[in-house]
């Protein structure tokens, strides 16, 4: 298989502009649409070469004749998902962007200015009221359906959302994420952390443990042509998806104000360590907002590559706090590949550029994380085999897919496409060939812990984003309140915070800025350790550590 060299790519972006070339055959039922995109992209990518150094053309070349395979993966663009666009009179609220972009209200110097900030005019938010006996997901809890429309670049985000079941008119509000990149926070719902489960039988099993417990919850299925969401164009960076989720909560709240008074949080894990920190900064970037923000919490997340992807070996090879996985030969292999990949990622942080991103990705993911992945142990939980290769490990995630593909189900909903899948691998491509995989988000944390607490959790069973890199990160953040974070003590975390309470895990906190390790869980802290979960996301909603 040919590698995706940077001459190949130069051709591609020039084949792109010349009419009488054709290099790219497209099926007769690909959407104009989708055409185009890909046609906008590939001249972005002929300017992006423009900035290309021979430095960076020689190490993207270097590692396309390492890793041909992978490199000739290269992915820029999703093909778009088949739906049908439901008529306004089957939603039960329709708001309009442009309609809150033209309220103009005085400040307090008696000037005129916008109600709310940003960019909303080509944004709709359409919104269902879920029939909680229907589906049986909560009976007894108001719950919403809908979709986020940017009408401009004909994306549409779909989300579900669930009042609190304790008191919704006081308790928080959680916009919660699940990552990939390209996996749908529906796995969140049904997995781990939502009102129900789906078993074998595709019947819905009542959860205790659900984080609405004492919270409002919106599940997000982002970016586009993730889950239930949609697109004839494509997100493939974490700041692109970082507008469309602003304009969500924008409209959510203003359609429905008596969330919008209570504290609101953002949670994730694995690639929401990127999604968060973008998400959280382009929301306080804006001065006037409807978006009550308090604290993010970040668990398993991948946030700062450079110090986390010096942890697989030592997590893989038995200094995690669990018996290793490889033999020493292959922990020796690693050691020997961790400076040319740290080499790679702290080009890709010095300049940011695509060029030298992609490699470092690619380069590191070969050298230590294919090592851990031939053995056949689940990556997301080193206690384990990989039970099921074509659900990421996990026989649920397959009967969580058949039921949500079920025609009651998606009628209920409001759901506009043809299918549901829970990861988008195309997806995935796209964000790594952009270069987003390994980008320095972890330098917008400082700027959030100015404005409000920060938590990285992480379960010590997962290996993938695992505790060893997560608190590594944690302790080598640069902000002002460094020192003392890295000097706090770690104490014991305990069912109930008492000292006769069950220890479920360790916790460090200074200020606004709190690590938390989570005994036995793995990749999805709320599936394997869910009374434990919903305890300290409890706790830290009651601010506890802040």
């Amino acid at each position: 298989m040919r590698a995706l060299s940077t001459a190949l790519l130069a051709g591609v972006a020039t084949a792109a502009i010349a009419p009488q070339q054709q290099p790219l055959q497209f099926p007769k039922t690909f959407p104009t649409e989708a055409k185009n995109v890909l046609d906008k992209q590939l001249h972005n990518l002929k300017d992006a070469l423009k900035g290309l150094t021979a430095e960076a053309a020689a190490i993207w070349d270097e590692v396309a004749m390492m890793y041909p395979e992978d490199m000739s993966a290269a992915s820029f663009f999703s093909s778009p998902k088949k739906h049908t666009r439901r008529p306004d009179h089957e939603w039960d609220h329709i708001v309009r962007g442009a309609d809150i972009q033209k309220i103009w209200v005085e400040n307090a110097d008696g000037e005129k200015e916008r109600h709310v900030d940003g960019k909303l005019d080509t944004y709709d938010l359409r919104v269902k009221s879920v029939d909680p006996s229907v589906l049986g997901v909560d009976p007894g809890v108001k719950q919403y359906s809908g979709y986020l429309d940017d009408n401009e670049n004909d994306k549409h985000l779909f989300y579900w959302f669930f009042e609190s079941r304790n008191d919704p008119k006081n308790d928080p509000v959680v916009l919660w994420l699940n990552g990939g990149p390209g996996c749908s926070s529906l796995t969140g719902l049904f997995l781990e952390l939502g009102p129900s489960r789906i078993n074998e039988k595709l019947e819905l099993v009542y959860n205790p443990y659900s984080w609405n417990d004492n919270a409002s919850v919106i599940f997000l299925d982002q970016p586009v042509n993730v889950g239930y969401s949609y697109s004839s164009s494509s997100v493939s960076n974490t700041v692109a998806a970082g507008k469309d989720v602003y304009a969500l909560l924008t409209l959510f709240f203003d359609q429905f104000p008596e969330y919008a008074s209570q504290d609101f949080h953002i949670a994730g894990e694995s690639y929401a360590g990127h999604y968060i920190p973008v998400f959280a900064s382009e929301i306080a970037s804006h001065k006037k907002t409807n978006i009550n923000l308090k604290s993010v919490l970040i668990g398993n997340g991948l946030t700062d590559g450079l110090t986390q992807y010096e942890y697989y070996r030592p997590m893989a090879c038995g200094d995690g706090g669990w018996p290793a996985v490889l033999d020493k030969q292959s922990c020796q292999a690693m050691d020997n590949a961790l400076p040319r990949c740290q080499s790679l990622i702290q080009n890709c942080y010095d300049s940011e550029s695509v060029w030298s991103c992609v490699p470092a990705s690619i380069y590191c993911n070969n050298a230590l994380l294919a090592p851990y992945q031939r053995t056949g142990q689940n990556v997301y939980d080193v206690r384990g085999k990989c039970k099921d290769s074509s659900n990421l490990c996990y026989p649920e995630l397959g009967w969580i897919s058949k039921w949500l593909n079920e025609k009651s189900v998606m009628k209920a909903l409001g759901v506009e496409v043809d299918s549901y899948d829970s990861c988008n691998f195309d997806i995935n491509r796209n964000f790594l060939f952009q270069g987003d995989w390994m980008q320095p988000f972890h330098r917008l944390v400082p700027g959030l812990i100015e404005k409000f607490p920060v938590l990285i959790y992480a379960g010590d069973a997962d290996f993938i984003c695992n505790w060893l890199g997560n608190k590594a990160w944690a302790d080598a953040l640069e902000y002002p309140g460094h020192k003392e974070f890295k000097a706090a003590e770690t104490k014991d975390l305990r069912l109930d915070g008492s000292k006769n309470g069950r220890k479920i895990g360790e916790v460090k906190s200074h200020g606004n800025f709190t690590f938390m390790r989570i005994h036995a869980g793995g990749h999805m802290v709320p599936l394997d350790q869910p009374e434990a979960s919903l305890e300290f996301f409890n706790r830290w909603l009651a601010k506890e550590w802040f």
